[in-house]
């Protein structure tokens, strides 16, 4: 599987931790940055990311900040992008089963390490459960269309 990576300099540590996580795991990484702890502005980082798999370049994206908050609003500014911020294992979980979540938003001043390898790990291994939630996914890209449009 390849994830790409982004975060601003809050979540620079944490994005270091999950990556070699995901690494040892055999998943193909792109690290877009940033890339040190230095002061940086997140929107490029977690757009970028979320535009890596809502074109086909990656399957997953991971976007680290603070809170992941703000990580989370950019991302989902991109059509196509489901970005769900998870704060424990359940929320990762249904992100994938009912929303088919595709970007992962993450907030280090929030997690511990042990947490977030959790979190991670569940959003990984978790499927979308389709049925229902497919009309419901419908939906959401219906309401994208009509505010690209305007």
């Amino acid at each position: 599987m390849r994830v790409v990576l982004g975060c601003d300099h809050a979540g620079f540590h944490l994005k270091q931790l999950v990556a070699a996580h995901l690494r040892a795991k055999g998943f193909e990484v792109d690290d877009i940055g940033t890339f040190s702890d230095d002061p940086v502005d997140y929107p490029w980082f977690c757009a970028t990311a979320a535009r890596a798999v809502v074109s086909g370049a990656a399957d997953r994206a991971i976007v680290l900040g603070g809170s992941g908050q703000g990580e989370n609003i950019a991302a989902n500014k991109v059509r196509g992008a489901r970005a769900a911020l998870c704060h424990d294992e359940t929320t990762a979980r249904l992100a994938r089963l009912h929303n088919d979540a595709n970007v992962l938003s993450l907030g280090a001043r929030i997690l511990g390490p042990d947490l977030t390898l959790a979190i991670v790990d569940v959003f990984f291994s978790t499927d979308f459960e389709g049925g229902r939630h497919v009309a419901r996914l419908a939906e959401v890209a219906d309401i994208e269309t009509e505010e690209h449009d305007r």
